[in-house]
């Protein structure tokens, strides 16, 4: 690879295009790898709702197994496609920035999976067995696998996304765009927003199922406040040695 300082517009473009391609071809392997423990992913993703989808459109089974597939294949190549990015991305990185590269890829895969597996051991069947006895009493729930599908990956990829909350105020903080002081200062702002996004991501309307999603989120705003003080404290340290460097010169 061609040192990204020294490359022209097109030999950029070259290099993009190169790794979108590699990216695409990978995805494409996992994805047809993952069609032979396609039926396994979606028996693992009904079995919360405990009860047996139907399909309501000849081709809605197909593809609900195809977008299942494309998830799994999207998920085994992940560690090739962040590869691809940060080989991109890494010349153009100075030497300070490229220390967070392996803080930042761990940590937002931890932090991801941990969101997607406390939505699916916690959250989830609790949401899913309200939303089966609403109305129990006059209608028979049949949910629709296309539906059903969409509903609790969506519900599981923005868990996993809110999970990477903590990171986000690092950086933010290490950028110097918020302070340990501000998000300390305006945590009870940040408790009405938490309790609004719990609303929307908890499909049910009972304080209980949206107590134990807040409970986390919560949990990693103090988290992040811890992380913005060490980011925070690190950029204090590197402006103050700067400015005893400029003090120093003539």
């Amino acid at each position: 690879m061609a040192n990204q300082g020294q490359m022209s517009i097109m030999e950029h473009l070259d290099e993009l295009r190169s790794r979108l391609l590699k990216s695409i071809i990978a995805l494409a392997i996992t994805t047809s790898l993952s069609f032979a423990v396609t039926e396994k992913l979606m028996a693992y993703l009904i079995a919360p709702a405990g009860i047996k989808p139907v399909f309501l459109r000849p081709t809605e089974m197909f593809v609900t197994y195809f977008k299942v597939a494309l998830m799994a294949g999207a998920v085994l190549a992940m560690p090739f496609l962040v590869y691809q990015l940060v080989q991109y991305i890494w010349p153009g990185l100075q030497k300070s920035e490229r220390r967070y590269v392996g803080i930042v890829v761990p940590g937002a895969t931890v932090s991801f999976v941990a969101g997607v597996a406390f939505t699916y051991y916690i959250a989830l069947p609790f949401a899913l067995r309200y939303l089966v006895s609403f109305g129990g009493n006059l209608v028979e729930a049949q949910w629709a696998i296309g539906e059903y599908i969409s509903f609790v990956t969506s519900l599981l990829f923005w868990s996993g996304v809110v999970f990477e909350t903590p990171l986000l105020m690092f950086f933010l903080a290490r950028l110097g765009v918020v302070t340990p002081k501000f998000l300390s200062s305006n945590r009870r702002y940040a408790i009405i927003i938490i309790a609004v996004v719990a609303a929307v991501v908890t499909p049910t309307p009972d304080p209980f199922n949206m107590g134990v999603v807040m409970v986390p989120l919560l949990a990693m705003y103090e988290i992040g406040i811890i992380l913005a003080k060490i980011a925070y404290r690190e950029r204090q340290q590197k402006a103050r040695v700067k400015a005893g460097a400029d003090g120093q010169q003539p």
